[in-house]
């Protein structure tokens, strides 16, 4: 395992990815329109959108949050939510940016998450795990204050699977050996492919489904038993009943 000191992540290399972060995230709340945010709400949730990642990391591994440790991170944080509002005013198509800062900003917070991990000692395994819970934190932060389903837990998002595969790769290469710098840009990179790349092509995980049929009772369905006379046989698959989630607009 590399030492400490190899696996430290520099300032400047963290405030990016938190300014990335409140970027995206101020941008995605500006873009709601029928939410009547204002100026404070969507600044909020940049913020939230950057340094939430960074938080969840530092509470697992039971060290005091960087983002207070520091008197750069909040006023990064703030100038980007700024930064990604004005952003909103210049574009009318935000959709491919914000697609493109929302995966850069996966990358760079699941490349810092997992090296920091390994600079304390944890394991490959739980490295990853701290660095997929870092990339995808902020995300999560993001949509509960905006009162939105997950995204992380609907089909089609693959931003723990993309953060996972990066996450990862840096880890694999720096128990090769390679530098930090190298494999934290590799991990960034394949994170931003395949996330872009599922947004693309509509890469998803395969949903979740029932893979049979219970055959109700008839005496369930009426409220009765039937009477003995009445019995007849019947074959049960075994399986459990299968149901469909309408998608919105279906």
């Amino acid at each position: 395992m590399s030492t400490t000191a190899a696996l430290s992540i520099p300032l400047w290399g963290d405030l990016i990815a938190v300014g990335v972060g409140s970027l995206q995230g101020a941008m995605f709340a500006a873009g709601f329109r029928d939410r009547r945010l204002d100026l404070l709400g969507v600044a909020i949730i940049g913020v939230a959108t950057g340094i939430g990642g960074g938080l969840l990391r530092d509470l697992l591994l039971n060290v005091t949050p960087v983002a207070l440790q520091s008197n750069w991170y909040l006023p990064a944080t703030v100038v980007s939510a700024l930064l990604g509002m004005l952003l909103i005013r210049l574009f009318r198509r935000l959709d491919p940016v914000i697609t493109f800062l929302d995966a850069l900003t996966i990358g760079l917070f699941g490349a810092i998450g997992a090296s920091k991990a390994l600079a304390l000692g944890l394991p490959e395994v739980p490295a990853v795990f701290v660095g997929v819970v870092a990339a995808v934190g902020g995300s999560i932060l993001r949509d509960v204050l905006l009162n939105l389903p997950i995204a992380l837990m609907h089909v089609g998002s693959l931003y723990a699977v993309a953060a996972g595969a990066g996450t990862i790769v840096l880890v694999g290469m720096i128990d090769l050996g390679a530098p930090l710098t190298v494999a934290a840009i590799v991990c960034v990179v394949v994170t931003l492919v395949i996330r872009l790349l599922a947004v693309r092509f509509g890469w998803s995980l395969p949903e979740q489904r029932e893979l049979g049929r219970i055959p109700t009772p008839r005496w369930m369905v009426f409220g009765r038993r039937p009477s003995a006379s009445r019995t007849t046989e019947r074959t049960d698959t075994g399986a459990l009943p299968r149901y469909r989630i309408d998608k919105p607009g279906d």
